[in-house]
């Protein structure tokens, strides 16, 4: 399964934790048996933050959260990741 938040909290951009999909993200955890979250934010400031966000929310959950490793280049966009470098970087995640 997987969830789609919508953005990356950006405080100069003016999106906070409640402007994307967290909370519906924390309810399905909540209501599901949910062994591990897989985060794979872009490899940004943005996308660390929000990371570590949500790592923060869920770990007290007592599931384990991991981030795709970095197979992106830092700065990069996800979207623009082929499957291959997709794939390893999968392959690579490490807790958070």
């Amino acid at each position: 399964m997987y969830h789609v938040l919508q953005g990356v909290i950006s405080p100069l951009d003016g999106v906070s934790p409640e402007d994307l999909k967290i909370r519906e993200l924390i309810s399905r955890v909540e209501s599901g048996d949910i062994s591990e979250i897989i985060l794979a934010t872009s490899p940004t400031v943005e996308g660390d933050a929000t990371a570590l966000y949500i790592s923060k929310l869920i770990k007290p959950l007592g599931i384990r959260v991991t981030r795709i490793a970095s197979g992106l280049p830092a700065g990069g966009e996800l979207e623009y990741a082929d499957s291959l470098t997709l794939a390893k970087a999968l392959q690579g995640r490490r807790p958070i």
